[in-house]
């Protein structure tokens, strides 16, 4: 790992490198790191690359608007903000290769970009289960195209079985059932969410989806999927067998690191920074899902949500330009899923081990305490924005869980 002082290129950023600033990926990470750059007048070449062929794009609708068709277009900036902002996009051709030594980006059709500094923010990529074959109607939900795909079989399904009650999983779940499909929500784990949130929250999201005539079953994985050609049956692994005509895999994803294999980049559960992004790799930066931080206590972390991206650029950018960052990552950290007419928010860091305290639960919308070592570590609810937002200030300041149940 780098120190915090580790030199920057010879050149001063502002007054235009020639290969400049290169960022791989194709998400928000890649268009605010952009942003940001302009924004602290950082002059110099602008290289977005991604192999996706459409514009950078927001991602979090996939599973909600639109697969249920409400929305076609979830494209960050229009194509004026890229010209007007002299920022070059190579579409359709992502990076396949580093040369920490060289400076240089190979690409998937043997183009080799230099560069000045290298940001890699490339994001994740959804797991599948190679036992499954190569079944039609069987879909994963990480890009615009694997959505609409998604979007068509649905129109035409009857029986669906989405595998995983994670946050994809179970925004999933939810659209099918607004789109008028049958769904089964199998998940290993005693409820959904519950690696995440623990079994407490984790069964009230269950009740939820229970109430939107989702079938959840739960503590139970999947032994194998038939079909001839197309997905017929799914069966559990306590012998039911799952009627459907459409699988969704909301099994997890991994951070998008293969690319980097021998370069010299530290890779563990993401790509390894310190707590302003810099690699293990001279003038090498990461940010968004794929990056593991340090955090604020000297443990790395890596977290898979939209307004991290946020606060992480607004750190790392600074530092790229030689410059002290006025800012620092998220504390305390937020996160939602649109789950049916329900907005379900967790701010801070709340996790299945800590203590939970129900504060309120009227049968539909909940607002629940998370403590841990005697302190509000983080707080979950599901319809109640205000009362959420509310403790941000006190998880913050580590308030005493008792301070907080008392007010």
């Amino acid at each position: 790992m780098r120190d915090e002082g580790a030199d920057l290129p010879d050149q001063d950023p502002k007054n235009g490198d020639v290969n400049g600033i290169v960022i791989v990926g194709g998400g928000l990470a890649a268009v605010r790191t952009a942003e940001e750059l302009r924004r602290e007048e950082y002059s110099g070449p602008i290289t977005i690359v991604s192999d996706e062929t459409r514009p950078p794009y927001d991602r979090p609708p996939l599973t909600k608007e639109v697969l249920r068709g409400e929305r076609d277009d979830t494209t960050l900036e229009p194509p004026e903000f890229y010209a007007g902002h002299n920022i070059a996009l190579r579409l359709g051709c992502g990076a396949r290769g580093v040369d920490t030594d060289a400076q240089t980006v190979t690409l998937a059709d043997g183009t080799v970009l230099g560069y000045d500094q290298l940001v890699i923010a490339t994001g994740l990529v959804p797991r599948r289960i190679p036992s499954f074959g190569d079944l039609d109607g069987i879909r994963v939900v990480r890009s615009f195209e694997e959505s609409l795909l998604l979007r068509g079989d649905a129109a035409a399904a009857r029986r669906a079985v989405v595998i995983g009650a994670g946050f994809i999983g179970c925004e999933a779940a939810a659209s099918l059932r607004k789109l008028g499909v049958d769904v089964a929500l199998v998940e290993p784990q005693p409820a959904p969410l519950a690696a995440v949130l623990g079994e407490q929250i984790g069964e009230l999201v269950a009740r939820l989806h229970r109430a939107n005539g989702v079938d959840v079953r739960s503590g139970v994985g999947v032994a194998e999927v038939r079909g001839d050609g197309r997905v017929e049956t799914v069966v559990l692994a306590d012998g039911a067998e799952l009627e459907a005509d459409l699988v969704v895999l909301g099994v997890g994803s991994t951070p998008a690191t293969g690319w980097l294999d021998g370069c010299g980049v530290d890779v563990d559960n993401g790509v390894v920074c310190d707590a302003t992004g810099r690699t293990s790799a001279p003038n090498v930066w990461a940010v968004g899902d794929v990056a593991f931080w340090r955090g604020r206590d000297g443990h790395q972390v890596r977290m898979e949500h939209w307004s991290n991206v946020v606060t992480q650029v607004r750190v790392m950018v600074p530092n790229m330009l030689g410059r002290e960052s006025l800012h620092d990552v998220a504390v305390p950290a937020y996160f939602w899923s649109d789950q049916y007419d329900i907005k379900i928010q967790c701010l801070g860091e709340p996790e299945a081990t800590d203590i939970v305290h129900m504060v309120e639960d009227d049968g539909h919308k909940f607002l629940a305490y998370y403590e841990r070592a005697g302190v509000l570590a983080g707080v979950v609810g599901a319809g109640r924005p205000g009362k959420v937002m509310a403790m941000r200030a006190k998880i913050a300041a580590g308030a005493p869980i008792s301070e907080v149940l008392a007010t």
